[in-house]
């Protein structure tokens, strides 16, 4: 599952650039402050960080209660946050060989 969620990041990661943030007008700002925020509001912490290709890193945050939030932090350290939504489960890792 690790590798599945690292690949996502990877692929989310591909398809956001700084161009596609601006666009979007996505909420963008100082990471710590977001991070901050994520976790006073929702309960939200760490689930899964990447690197990207251009030296980007992708955070997601997600709450026992569901909530999830996809942060990419850029190599200049402007964090946007790309997507939030509720309803996140977490599935159990599955071991190579068995049940793949």
């Amino acid at each position: 599952m690790k590798y599945r969620i690292l690949s996502l990041f990877a692929a989310l990661a591909m398809l956001a650039t700084p161009a596609m943030a601006q666009q979007q007008q996505m909420a963008c700002g100082e990471r710590t402050g977001l991070l901050e925020h994520l976790k006073d509001k929702f309960k939200e912490s760490a689930a899964g960080v990447g690197m990207t290709g251009n030296g980007a890193v992708i955070e997601l945050m997600t709450s026992e209660s569901g909530s999830w939030s996809l942060i990419l932090t850029f190599p200049s350290g402007r964090s946007c946050l790309m997507a939030t939504g509720d309803g996140w489960e977490q599935e159990k890792a599955k071991v190579a060989g068995k049940d793949a």
